[in-house]
């Protein structure tokens, strides 16, 4: 039988098992690298920002109070990572052309189906949207764990998810079909 997160944690955290985290590693990373692929939209940055991610987690194990909440740990230790490199990249100017809209995105037809382009309609929301809205929907989190890995009231995780999906909708003449 596998050990559990949590198990692993107090190994790690104990002993600092060198082989533990690496377990924790495998069954994380891909998440991890994905959701740092759909906030940056570059392959290569979130790769990086993954990589600094499991080395502040292994710096910090010891200070995670409950092993059983690893995942949401990791995740919070990812997202502060990308908001410590986007302040970065902002304050350069860097960033802001990433993320600018396609031009004529408005003039085009809404996608359906097979069709969606994610990151395009991910695109026209904020960065809080986007993150709140990736969590939920990519990652399946709920809004309570979204706040844990953010650190935003419930309230505000609502509303960014909340808002981003009328941006979308609105921006890309989507149908209220929910």
């Amino acid at each position: 039988m596998e050990p559990t997160d949590a198990e692993l944690v107090v190994l790690v955290a104990g002993g600092r098992d060198a082989a533990a985290f690496g377990i924790l590693v495998t069954r994380h990373q891909s998440r991890v690298r994905n959701w740092l692929r759909q906030l940056t939209r570059n392959a290569a940055r979130a790769d990086d920002l993954a990589q600094e991610t499991f080395i502040r987690a292994w710096e910090r194990i010891r200070t995670l109070r409950d092993p059983t909440k690893f995942s949401s740990w990791l995740m919070s230790i990812a997202y502060t990572g990308f908001l410590q490199e986007h302040r970065k990249r902002a304050g350069e100017g860097r960033l802001q052309a990433a993320f600018a809209r396609e031009p004529g995105a408005a003039d085009e037809p809404g996608p359906s189906g097979a069709d969606v382009d994610v990151g395009r309609l991910l695109s026209v929301l904020s960065d809080e949207e986007r993150t709140a809205m990736t969590l939920c929907y990519a990652h399946g989190m709920s809004h309570n764990e979204v706040a844990e890995v953010t650190g935003w009231p419930l309230g505000t995780v609502k509303s960014h998810v909340s808002r981003g999906k009328t941006k979308i909708r609105q921006h890309f003449g989507i149908g209220d079909e929910s």
